[in-house]
């Protein structure tokens, strides 16, 4: 199951920056105004050869005084009901606040690896400065600078080596399929649609995560397990934190996949938030295949498809190879054609094109266009090879690989796309040296 790392502290102690450092992104706005971090930020990370989630969870808090520590006691038990591991940032220029204070006190009831990582620590002096910070009783301190990055590697050890492992020996090694999307656009309903009232034919598999549950289908010759994380626990007072909860739903059930299910409503068309979490699938290289939900309610003449189809994939671009299918979850209308689609688009993700048939077309692809000279230096592509990898990765063996721009790369996807069948799967290309 995926591991998710959540950063928590009170505002202006560097957590975007440590976001950033961490994501390798700039994903999240960094500005001097407190509470500047709008949006919950979410992003991958990867150390060590471990995968994880980072959510920063700035941006609960208003400016004024005396919500202040409402609002980041809500933000830490958000992160602290989702995540694995906790960041508990502090800022060395400060010293110990009366919030850092509150928060420490949550945080020591905990039952949750806490890792306290002092910000902003760029020289000796303040590596001693630090030491105040063992007085917050979570032990071990982490003296770090998220702007030019000391400190975050031994930071990063310990923090992989607090996840649980990945395996989990109840579950059959069969697709699964998780439904994620926007809260309110009917996933509960599809799931209900899919498996029916007929609830004996699947078997809710005890202790897999209390995050999702695997359900297993067997039914119309298929065998594979449904992540179900929409009817999962109400929470109180969620309205305001559904967004949140969502994002963090759909992180747990896509690294959970192998295809996921996104889901769009038709009557609102594909909106911001549907293109974030289909570009989280894409970074976790997952298959996907988009269902238009309310396809039912939508004045329809002959163009409408088409015209919808359009509309999501300008959006969706540079990424486009992937089925569209308009759905009703309410009138069941075309569920059985999703569930066909979902097995081509595992099968497409799993395969392995034979090395010869790839280097014959591809050789040919790269001489009927080679990639353009840099500096007067030709760059010459000898060989390429698929990796031993979960989803599709190629490499390509070349003499100059660190000249092969953005353009190029994408043409050679697309000569990968139009000869193998990779509908609904992101692809991965390497340049290596020969």
């Amino acid at each position: 199951m995926g591991n998710i790392v959540a950063i928590v502290g009170r505002p202006n102690v560097g957590k975007s920056t440590l976001f950033n450092r961490l994501t390798e992104s700039k994903e999240a706005i960094v500005n001097e105004i407190s509470g500047v971090t709008r949006d919950r930020n979410y992003g991958r990370s990867e150390w060590n050869g471990r995968e994880f989630s980072v959510i920063d969870t700035g941006g609960y808090v208003t400016n004024s005084e005396d919500i202040f520590e409402n609002e980041i006691r809500r933000q830490v038990l958000l992160a602290l009901d989702e995540a694995n591991v906790i960041l508990f940032v502090v800022d060395v220029e400060i010293g110990i606040s009366d919030l850092d204070e509150a928060v420490a006190k949550m945080l020591r009831k905990m039952d949750k690896p806490i890792l306290l990582v002092v910000n902003k620590v760029d020289n000796n002096q303040r590596i001693y400065e630090a030491s105040v910070f063992f007085g917050l009783g979570l032990g071990e301190i982490y003296p770090i600078s998220s702007i030019n990055g000391s400190g975050t590697g031994d930071l990063l050890d310990d923090v992989v080596k607090q996840f649980t492992s990945d395996e989990d020996d109840t579950e059959v090694d069969i697709p699964k399929f998780a439904i994620v999307g926007r809260p309110n656009v009917g996933k509960s309903t599809l799931i209900n649609t899919l498996i029916g009232e007929d609830r004996n034919i699947v078997t809710p598999l005890a202790g897999t995560t209390r995050d999702s549950i695997l359900t297993r289908f067997t039914k119309f010759k298929h065998d594979f397990y449904l992540i179900d994380t929409a009817g999962l626990r109400k929470k109180g007072k969620v309205e305001e934190d559904l967004e949140f909860y969502s994002v963090l739903r759909s992180i747990r059930s896509i690294e959970t996949a192998d295809v996921c299910f996104l889901l769009l409503d038709a009557t609102r068309g594909i909106e911001g938030q549907d293109v974030n979490i289909l570009n989280l699938i894409l970074k976790n290289r997952k298959g996907v295949v988009l269902l238009v939900n309310k396809w039912d309610l939508v004045e329809k003449d002959h163009h409408s498809t088409e015209k919808f189809k359009k509309e999501i994939l300008e959006k969706t671009a540079p990424f486009q190879d992937m089925p569209i299918i308009f759905v009703s979850a309410i009138s069941k209308q075309r569920v059985f054609k999703v569930l066909e689609t979902a097995m081509e688009v595992y099968e497409n993700r799993i395969q392995r094109v034979p090395t010869p048939v790839l280097n014959t077309y591809m050789l040919d692809a790269i001489e009927e266009h080679p990639p353009p000279a840099h500096k007067g230096k030709y760059v010459k592509i000898k060989y390429v090879a698929q990796l031993p990898t979960h989803a599709p990765t190629f490499a390509f063996y070349a003499n100059l690989p660190q000249y092969i721009r953005d353009p190029y790369k994408r043409y050679l996807e697309n000569r990968l796309r139009l000869k193998f069948n990779f509908k609904g799967v992101p692809i991965q290309i390497f340049f290596r040296n020969k």
